[in-house]
């Protein structure tokens, strides 16, 4: 029996990257099994990561429409069904094997048969201890390499699953540490599975290590895109010859960036819902809990919901700014009831407008309106609670500040002042302004001035390892400091306090709207072929050196950016069709788009965590750019969750547990 390899698909594929993986998953790998299994219904078993990689892509309906009955836990025990054929989703790990082994081994294996399919290669030694027992070789009915390794988290974004990134590969500890090989390698291995799925081969672009001269020493965390684009480019040439018809030639984009390319991003408040919902309220991933009324409407129950594509108001408002949102669920509202004589009956009987709980109630009146309202009133009472947020803990005031200090339009004088006269904002908006300052002016944390601006924030030690932590996202420090405690080094280049351009040419007509994450700017340049080439190498040319940058330097035709007075005014207020990336339909018209009109893939991996201003991002630039573009990261980080990660960098007493995911 060989081992074979997955089956190819079908040329020129336009299908989405979601869409993709969902299809491969239910029909090349459950469906297949159809062909020579006479049994009707099988057990689908799974490991603790494959069962992941399959609930971010399917739901239990399309896996029971495929004939699995029964969806099992590879480490549990299970009730012996020898009448029924088994389909096992698993990684090709030995513990996986001996398990698999000792379930269809014997003379009273678990299952009658067994379709195996492993979610990346399988080393030919555990293969060999398959086909050693004889017992268990003529009860298998395929033995395949899926080569889908990662999850799905969104229509154009997957994450590996590498939630200690950070920790492994950029603390000062990580050097010589084996994690570091192991995640550099495992995260290699899961993302050219994406490649294998998608039947792409790429131009693999990464950032090269940044070296002041011949004599500063390249440090390891330094050096981790340039080893994750050499670990991809190895599986990827071992894909070309495995893979049927996997391309010779490239056929679309790969860009491999660290967090050290954007450390704003990741700590700015961003204005759009999805990233309001994920910042601002205690959620559960994309789980929301909130109250309703009983079936007999006398007391109120919890309800879990999720915040994802299935949701239509969700998928129209999730990057629409705050405001924006609020609007068009008022304007929804109002059209509703305009539209449902019950709903204009009860209005009239109450004689105002309509409460969330009356929205509720007219839920258990209307079955045939359920769906619609319970959606929308799920949404109103979502908006309601984060604009309260927003009053409550004064964060137009601090995002204002935020984007101010991010363009250069406020500096240190501003900020003392805010400390000082803004006493309601909360220690984790202050520390978070304190690390933005930190970023764009490390020097300013060189010297007694960090610690009073620390001291005035009233930020703790343990928050103040965060910040120092950020230096570690970065090259090498271009000099020690001579003073003592601790300094922050955020890039060897010499850049007027890192402020961020303006773009003019996207005039935003949201307040709080202007901050854009980096990778924006990058992507665009990749597009045209623009990126600089002593920052950027590409593992398919011929380069002078991994280590440093190149002697030749790309002709930059960006055209320059000016700067704008600050913005002042305190409405949300915007002319009507304004295409700012913040308006939903501006963002989404591509949803339901046609991928034949576009052209070749774009894929970017963040490595250390992308944000979600870079998941928006990527939907508004698939529309400009009329290309798809696809978001792959370690993890999928909000705020809160970065600064733990942070701390988690260099405390030893904290854990996973800490980091509320």
């Amino acid at each position: 029996m060989s081992l074979d390899s997955d089956a190819s698909s079908q040329g020129g594929d336009h299908r989405s990257f979601r869409q993709i993986t969902r299809d491969r998953l239910l029909f090349e790998m459950l469906r297949s099994t159809r062909k020579d299994s006479k049994s009707t219904w099988k057990v689908l078993i799974m490991d603790k990561f494959t069962v992941k990689i399959m609930s971010f892509a399917c739901k239990m309906a399309d896996i029971t429409e495929e004939g699995v009955s029964l969806v099992e836990d590879l480490y549990k025990r299970r009730q012996p069904l020898p009448s029924l054929d088994a389909i096992y989703f698993i990684q090709p790990t030995k513990e996986n094997i001996v398990m698999f082994l000792s379930d269809m081994s014997g003379r009273s294996p678990l299952y009658k048969k067994a379709y195996v399919f492993f979610s990346s290669p399988i080393h030919k030694e555990l293969v060999a201890q398959i086909k050693k027992d004889s017992s268990v070789l003529p009860r298998i009915g395929a033995l395949s390499e899926m080569n889908l390794e990662y999850f799905a988290i969104d229509s154009q974004g997957f994450i590996t699953d590498h939630e200690r990134a950070l920790e492994e590969l950029f603390s000062e500890n990580a050097e010589g540490s084996h994690k570091y090989n192991a995640c550099l390698n495992t995260m290699a291995n899961r993302i050219s599975t994406v490649f294998a799925s998608m039947r792409e081969f790429p131009h693999v672009h990464y950032r090269v290590a940044k070296t002041i001269d011949a004599s500063t020493m390249t440090t390891l965390r330094d050096l981790v895109p340039t080893k994750l684009a050499a670990g991809i480019w190895n599986c990827l040439a071992k894909y070309k010859t495995a893979i049927p018809e996997f391309p010779q030639t490239e056929t679309c984009e790969l860009l491999i960036v660290d967090r050290s390319i954007d450390q704003i991003a990741p700590i700015i408040h961003e204005w759009t819902y999805d990233a309001m919902c994920h910042d601002l309220l205690c959620m559960d991933g994309n789980k929301y809990v909130h109250e309703v009324l009983s079936k007999n409407g006398s007391a109120t129950e919890k309800k879990e919901v999720l915040l994802e594509d299935h949701d239509p108001v969700w998928l129209e408002l999730r990057h629409a700014h705050i405001a924006d949102a609020s609007e068009r669920l008022h304007d929804k509202m109002t059209n509703f009831i305009s539209k449902n004589k019950a709903a204009q009956l009860h209005q009239a009987r109450t004689g105002g407008e309509l409460s969330t709980r009356d929205l509720q109630k007219m839920v258990q009146a209307l079955p045939q309106y359920s769906d619609q309202i319970d959606k929308l009133s799920l949404h109103v009472e979502i908006a309601g609670k984060l604009n309260n947020i927003i009053r409550e803990q004064n964060l137009r005031d601090v995002g204002q500040l935020e984007q101010d200090l991010v363009f250069g339009d406020a500096g240190t004088k501003e900020l003392i002042n805010f400390l000082r006269t803004q006493l309601g904002v909360s220690r984790e908006n202050k520390l978070r302004l304190l690390m933005i300052y930190a970023a764009l002016n490390p020097e300013k944390f060189e010297s007694a001035k960090g610690a009073k601006l620390m001291q005035l924030a009233g930020l703790s030690a343990d928050d103040m390892i965060a910040v120092n932590n950020m230096h570690c996202l970065c090259g090498p420090d271009a000099k020690k400091s001579s003073g003592g405690g601790f300094t922050l080094k955020f890039d060897v280049h010499k850049k007027k306090h890192g402020h961020r351009k303006e773009r003019t040419r996207e005039e935003s007509a949201w307040a709080l709207s202007r901050f854009y994450p980096v990778l924006e700017e990058l992507i665009e340049k990749l597009s045209k072929g623009e990126l600089p080439k002593d920052e950027y190498n590409c593992m398919n040319d011929p380069s002078p050196s991994a280590h440093g940058p190149p002697t030749s330097t790309s002709v930059r035709t960006s055209p320059a950016h000016s700067m704008r007075s600050r913005r002042t005014g305190g409405t949300w207020a915007r002319p009507r069709g304004s295409e700012d990336g913040y308006s939903s339909d501006s963002v989404l018209k591509h949803a339901s788009s046609d991928f034949k009109k576009l052209g070749q893939r774009i894929f970017v991996f963040v490595i250390g965590g992308a944000t979600r201003s870079e998941l928006r991002a990527v939907h508004k630039l698939t529309t400009k750019l009329k290309r798809e573009i696809i978001l792959g990261s370690s993890s999928l980080d909000d705020p809160p969750q970065f600064v733990t990660k942070l701390k988690l960098m260099s405390a030893e007493e904290l854990t996973l547990d800490d980091l509320q995911i």
